[in-house]
């Protein structure tokens, strides 16, 4: 079975410009997102795993072509969600 991520509290999450913006009150932690960053963090309310959101992102921002390199990067973006105490492993 594939690893699953999900959010790991209920964080209040803001949208300015583009920018997504993560208030962790349990660490007294702000992350910034882009845009891309955002759209994998909202997926986030339900358990996914980095196969999932790489599908997903392809569709959403047609970046057909190179997935092999979108899977990387969301494992990237997943390991240092996991290291900021944003995400955790779903069950």
């Amino acid at each position: 079975m594939m690893t699953q991520y999900i959010q790991k509290g209920n964080y209040e999450t803001t949208e300015l410009d583009g920018e997504f913006i993560i208030l962790n009150t349990d660490k007294f932690t702000i992350t910034k997102l882009n845009d891309v960053g955002g759209y994998c963090w909202s997926k986030l309310s339900e358990a996914q795993t980095a196969d999932t959101l790489t599908k997903n992102l392809v569709e959403k921002f047609s970046a057909h072509g190179n997935e092999t390199q979108v899977k990387k990067d969301m494992e990237e973006f997943l390991e240092n969600l996991l290291q900021c105490g944003l995400i955790q492993y779903a069950d």
